[in-house]
């Protein structure tokens, strides 16, 4: 087998991983370089799709406090998030969105060149930057690939996914097995710093806003390494994503932004329905939003709600969301005339591998950053736009953190690791699984009894379904294909979900529990490990 050597390897081209590379390239003399791993093309993620825009405690917004923004963020997190980290991240984002700028990254500004502010739920203030009216995903993730690509010390590897992390009898990680999808072929990379910035795991769900490669990747190799996992069960359903059908599977998010510049949410009668729900209405915590949509879809037996945006000032509404307005046209519907048909559909993974805001996990030698990873910071039901603001923060402080590491290969592998190795120089026996039939089972699994709301019977029906899934399914290891080895992934992640839903027997933030309403004194995280 082919094999090579980096001083650092980042596997995932968001947000997180994207700016990891840049300033770990900027910042350390890597004698092998660093090698960025992408399952797609470069910059193709979770936070390409991003609408809204990232959370910023900046002094160009004076009436802005750390204070206010760490109050909102721990108030939204249902008393799970951690306040010493939700304290330094909104302390640092200041320092990380000038750095952004300065690489490249442009952010809406008024006609004095101003920065411009938006106010999203369950924000006391306007303190969102945003980029191109709604595509600041979009507009961080394409320069900071500008800025990847001319840096000569960062190689790109696209198409490639890893498949098995190299784990040290002494539990030290030493690189990743790679399967390159063009080729066919697999590599074994070596590497003292394993950055996994791999995204969700929204496609174990038959509705997400998710593009398809969130297939919970980086959680399933950590945890099958011995890693720990942190939270699974809380999967944040977004109350607004596009339902043109039932058929739309991978719905176009809707961002709450709308919902902040004065949209309503109607139902099949035009009636708002929110004042029912939260005195807050329309700008409640996502989780209330959606448990408050899901409720009006039952009662009017309807597959969706409406989102009524041309109450907002029609000049005002198509500069401030050109993609929403764009795609919905597409669609036959003009958002300055008639409602958005919406529904909820899985979003976003508060949970992930435990790591610290400078992404190390209880393994050595392995990083975990952006939504891959579990900081603590949305506890249990994350607060609009904090998730970008988390993915810059945390590889800023990973590259500072690394900076005074000392980057050697891995000289000596152990016999462990040599066998690891030896399982994909064999041939795979058996036929081509039908992968995409599998996985909409999976997903229909998930749906149906892991969802919105859960209950003790639908939790163990999912549980016993899965390991039927899991036990029809023979590669536990080398796959054949990228699907494959997809597949075995989202098995992994849905079972962790699973099992952090079953042993948490209370209602809190994104996790409803319809026999366990209500929410416990003490609020604890939930942890789960491999024993090998």
């Amino acid at each position: 087998m082919k094999y090579s050597e980096y001083s650092t390897v980042v596997i995932g081209s968001g947000a997180a991983g994207l700016y990891a590379a840049l300033k770990i390239a900027q910042q350390i003399n890597l004698p092998e370089g660093l090698l960025l791993i992408t399952k797609s093309t470069l910059g193709e993620s979770n936070s390409r799709y991003a609408q809204g825009g990232i959370v910023g405690v900046v002094h160009q917004n004076p009436a802005d406090k750390v204070s206010l923004h760490v109050e909102d963020t721990l108030k939204a997190g249902a008393g799970l998030s951690k306040k010493e980290t939700t304290e330094y991240i909104s302390a640092v984002s200041d320092e990380v969105l000038n750095d952004l700028i300065n690489n490249g990254v442009d952010f809406d500004r008024d006609e004095n060149g101003n920065l411009t502010f938006t106010l999203e739920a369950a924000h006391s203030m306007k303190r969102i930057l945003h980029s191109g009216g709604d595509a600041t995903g979009k507009g961080i993730t394409d320069a900071l690939v500008r800025a990847v690509r001319n840096n000569n010390n960062i190689h790109v590897m696209e198409n490639s996914m890893a498949v098995e992390l190299l784990i040290s009898s002494d539990k030290v990680c030493k690189g990743a097995i790679i399967y390159n999808e063009m080729t066919g072929e697999h590599e074994i990379v070596y590497t003292s710093a394993l950055i996994l910035a791999t995204g969700g795991v929204g496609q174990v769900y038959k509705y997400t806003t998710n593009p398809n490669g969130a297939t919970g990747d980086g959680i399933a190799l950590a945890y099958e390494a011995g890693a720990v996992i942190q939270d699974m069960e809380f999967i944040q359903f977004h109350p607004t994503a596009l339902a043109l059908s039932p058929d739309s599977k991978n719905r176009f998010l809707i961002s709450e932004a709308v919902r902040g510049e004065g949209a309503k949410l109607i139902n099949k009668n035009g009636e708002e329905f929110m004042s029912r729900y939260s005195d807050k209405r329309e700008l409640a915590p996502r989780d209330i939003v959606t448990r408050a949509i899901y409720s009006q879809m039952n009662i009017d037996h309807t597959p969706n709600v409406f989102l009524n945006a041309s109450i907002i000032e029609q000049s005002k509404l198509l500069k401030r969301f050109p993609t929403i307005s764009s795609r919905c046209k597409e669609n036959g519907i003009d958002i300055t005339q008639k409602p958005i048909p919406v529904a909820p559909a899985a979003h976003y993974t508060m949970g992930g591998i435990k790591a610290g805001v400078d992404g190390r996990t209880s393994i050595r030698g392995l990083y975990a950053i952006g939504e891959t990873a579990s900081t603590g910071l949305h506890g249990a039901n994350r607060l609009a736009s904090n998730s970008l603001l988390e993915c810059v923060v945390c590889a800023y402080e990973l590259a500072d953190y690394l900076s005074f590491a000392n980057l050697e290969i891995p000289k000596m592998i152990d016999s462990g690791i040599k066998k690891m190795i030896d399982v994909y120089s064999r041939t795979v026996k058996g036929k081509e699984y039908d992968y995409n039939a599998l996985k909409t089972r999976l997903k229909d699994i998930m749906w149906n009894n892991v969802g919105i709301i859960r209950t003790e019977k639908s939790l163990q029906i999912a549980k016993k379904a899965v390991e039927i899934l899991k036990k029809d399914f023979k590669r536990q290891r080398k796959c054949l294909n990228k699907g494959e080895y997809e597949y075995r992934n989202m098995l992994s992640v849905a079972s962790l979900i699973i099992e952090g839903a079953i042993e948490r027997k209370e209602s809190r933030g994104a996790h409803c529990r319809s026999d366990y309403k209500q929410t416990d004194d003490v609020a604890k995280h939930s942890e789960l490990c491999k024993i090998s």
